[in-house]
């Protein structure tokens, strides 16, 4: 089975298939819906989404990388 590629890069949940035959103001709708709650829970949420969301997108430190002096250029 083909792993599915999602924006969230998660791999496990629920599949769910997109029928292919809605209107485009089918899809239009599903679309404005889910605009219409990521704007709610946003709002609701911000500040612990935006904390969460730092924690989980910031560079790991890695010891391994070595710091270069700026001042001094590898060539």
């Amino acid at each position: 089975m083909k792993p599915w590629l999602l924006p969230s890069g998660h791999q496990r949940g629920i599949p769910f298939i997109v029928p292919d035959h809605w209107t485009p103001e089918q899809a239009l709708a599903v679309v404005e819906l889910l605009d219409d709650l990521r704007e709610r829970i946003w709002a609701h949420y911000q500040i612990p989404l935006h904390e969460l969301m730092r924690e989980e997108y910031a560079p790991t430190h890695d010891p391994d990388l070595r710091h270069t002096d700026t001042d001094d250029p590898p060539f």
